[in-house]
């Protein structure tokens, strides 16, 4: 029986690091995916790999149950297709913690808390957003390009000079640059006279 283990976040951003820490000293591989646990099977290519790599009898190890899936039926649908090739499921942290050959209720409970807990995150957070919108707060990053440097940089492409040139001269990105000569392009209006 071979431990495999199973990565995952659901972004690039995401670290993966503490997930390691715990599945890497026990198992004999470990296999990395970061990808939402809501895709199907086919298109998580971590959990595609470990279980081609993996035989029966040997047990699919994450660190906490939600990283098979991000709900209950998703989760539920790779916890089947493990079980059904007699691969077992390790479960490192949380009410869940232990090894599964076959479904049970603390599993689906662990997954149905893991969706809620989910749910409960969005909410705050579109609540959040929501309440800071109504005092006139936005998120992101503050725009570099006001009017005036709008203006600028229009005048400098309609006189003849190079998008890099441009970017030069202002200390923006050729891309920012770009961008705003394209906006000028399909919309001039929008741009401020000189």
């Amino acid at each position: 029986m071979a431990l495999v283990g199973l990565v995952r976040v659901s972004t690039s951003k995401q670290e993966t690091t503490r997930q390691h820490d715990a599945l890497g000293p026990i198992c004999e591989r470990v296999f990395e995916e970061k990808v939402s646990g809501k895709l199907a099977i086919d298109a998580r290519p971590g959990l595609t790999a470990a279980i081609d790599y993996m035989r029966g009898g040997d047990m699919l190890t994450v660190q906490e149950v939600d990283r098979l899936g991000r709900n209950l039926l998703e989760g539920l649908i790779v916890l089947t297709e493990l079980f059904s090739r007699g691969i077992a499921v390790k479960v490192l942290d949380g009410i869940a913690a232990g090894e599964h050959t076959e479904r049970s209720l603390i599993l689906d409970l662990a997954l149905a808390l893991a969706e809620d807990r989910r749910r409960d995150i969005v909410r705050k957070t579109r609540n959040g957003l929501d309440a800071a919108r109504r005092r006139g707060r936005t998120g992101g990053r503050p725009r570099v390009v006001d009017a005036d440097k709008r203006r600028v940089i229009i005048a400098r492409h309609l006189d003849g000079e190079s998008i890099r040139t441009i970017a030069g001269a202002t200390k923006l990105s050729i891309g920012t640059v770009h961008t705003v000569i394209a906006a000028h392009k399909t919309s001039p209006s929008l741009t401020p006279p000189a």
